[in-house]
């Protein structure tokens, strides 16, 4: 699986704007989500965060790509650990390099 996202799109965002491009009002959304509306609001505008389970729900509910959304909101999971530590660049090839050797392992 290759996913390609070079944006500086968060993941609110891009669930916002998939509402939209789908003409699904906010209060609906929310509505099938089981949340208030402006919860809802907040995890678009980034001033809640999102869960994971909230992530694959809107991908069902948009029939739009999980495994795209996902990738999104890990990467705005990692950014929001990293993005002030001087080290975060260095640290985040080193969790690279460590989950590519963690996968080879369980291929054994």
């Amino acid at each position: 699986m290759s996913i390609n996202i070079m944006s500086t799109e968060t993941t609110g965002d891009k669930l916002r704007h998939i509402r939209e491009e789908k003409k699904l009002p906010l209060r609906k959304v929310a509505a099938l989500l089981e949340i208030d509306v402006a919860i809802l609001s907040k995890m678009e505008r980034g001033e809640r965060r999102i869960t994971k389970e909230v992530v694959l729900k809107l991908a069902g509910i948009y029939n739009h790509n999980a495994d795209e959304l996902l990738v999104s909101f890990l990467s705005d999971k990692i950014l929001y650990e990293i993005q002030n530590e001087d080290l975060g660049i260095e640290a985040l090839k080193v969790a690279e390099e460590r989950v590519k050797y963690l996968k080879t392992m369980k291929r054994k």
